[in-house]
């Protein structure tokens, strides 16, 4: 089958850095689903993996998380879906990537793909709305109110992939009042077509612009980009006994600012339930399920931007290089092979 992968971690510049390969097409054992790919998107975690993951000698690694494809083989144990299904999903950190004509995965993190959108809208949608759902519902409770807290959220980087459905979940599933943050007027835009009440320039001082709004103090923030460097202005916004998710890897954070508010900290990895089969792993298709059907029902949207092609060295380097340059709005997605 033809595949997108690496053979060692490169600059994207360098001619090597992602290489087109044949590879055997895999079988389906125990709860797998066998998909045949149609359309991928590309997350920040693709790059750094590619950066910072170096494959064995001689070995090939795939990237690749989000997909939207139809499912042509079962193993003997799954039970949820049947050969042609029309399936999205944004697979496991510790398989082979989505950069494939055929991928494995385990039907418990696999959603129906939403009716009203073609492969390629749904490929912009799982890996960032599993993120953005757990964040917001299973890390930071938002739902549960924080006691003398203005019924807000923060949400900083609010134009990016994360950001653009945490924005219209927060919206369309709660009574918060949505402060996102952007830099540029076309990503602030971005923003407030989603749905934010507020945007703000995260390249200004954020704790003086929320103060600004005249709101009180927001009881909850979700951190996607760069949460190192806010940290200090988090810790002067957020009101005492708030609520903080963070989802970026940063080399260095130091969380010490949130200690005399009693502020909770909480890590967001869409890859923990796989990665560990916890007992509640299916709360993923459980999750992906009910976001098809808000889009079905045009309560959210697709954060598709920018479609770069077939799937490809070629067209996944560009893809990798513009993730790089941190100016990436909404989703890019390639489709087909």
């Amino acid at each position: 089958m033809r595949a997108v992968g690496y053979r060692e971690s490169l600059p994207i510049e360098a001619e090597a850095s992602l290489i087109d390969v044949d590879l055997p097409k895999p079988e389906p054992a125990g709860r797998d689903l066998l998909v045949e790919i149609k359309a991928v998107s590309v997350n920040p975690v693709d790059t750094k993996v590619r950066v910072r993951v170096t494959p064995e000698a001689g070995a090939t690694k795939v990237l690749g998380w989000d997909a939207a494809g139809v499912v042509v083989g079962a193993g003997p144990e799954a039970r949820l879906f049947k050969v042609g299904d029309e399936v999205f999903y944004a697979g496991a950190i510790d398989r082979a990537g989505t950069n494939a004509e055929f991928h494995l995965v385990d039907e418990r993190i696999v959603g129906r793909k939403p009716a009203s959108l073609d492969f390629a809208a749904a490929a912009a949608l799982p890996l960032t709305t599993i993120t953005a759902w757990e964040a917001l519902f299973d890390r930071l409770d938002v739902r549960r109110p924080v006691p003398g807290a203005a019924k807000a959220i923060v949400i900083i980087g609010g134009a990016g992939g994360v950001g653009s459905i945490a924005v219209q979940l927060a919206r369309k599933l709660t009574d918060l009042t949505v402060i996102a943050t952007a830099s540029r007027p076309e990503t602030q835009a971005w923003a407030r077509e989603l749905g934010a009440h507020h945007v703000i320039d995260h390249a200004r001082p954020l704790a003086s612009q929320v103060e600004a709004l005249g709101l009180g103090a927001p009881g909850l923030v979700f951190s996607t980009t760069h949460s190192d460097e806010y940290i200090a202005e988090i810790a002067a916004f957020i009101a005492p006994q708030g609520r903080l998710a963070v989802i970026d890897r940063v080399d260095r954070l130091d969380v010490m600012p949130l200690m005399q508010k009693s502020v909770s900290f909480h890590w967001e990895l869409m890859f923990t339930r796989s990665l560990f089969g916890t007992a509640d792993m299916q709360a993923q298709h459980d999750l992906l399920t009910e976001a098809a059907r808000l889009v079905d029902a045009g309560e959210i949207r697709t954060t598709l931007t920018e479609t770069f092609g077939a799937i490809s060295a070629a067209n996944l380097k560009r893809a990798h290089a513009h993730i790089e340059s941190g100016k990436a709005r909404g989703k890019v997605v390639l489709a087909g092979f």
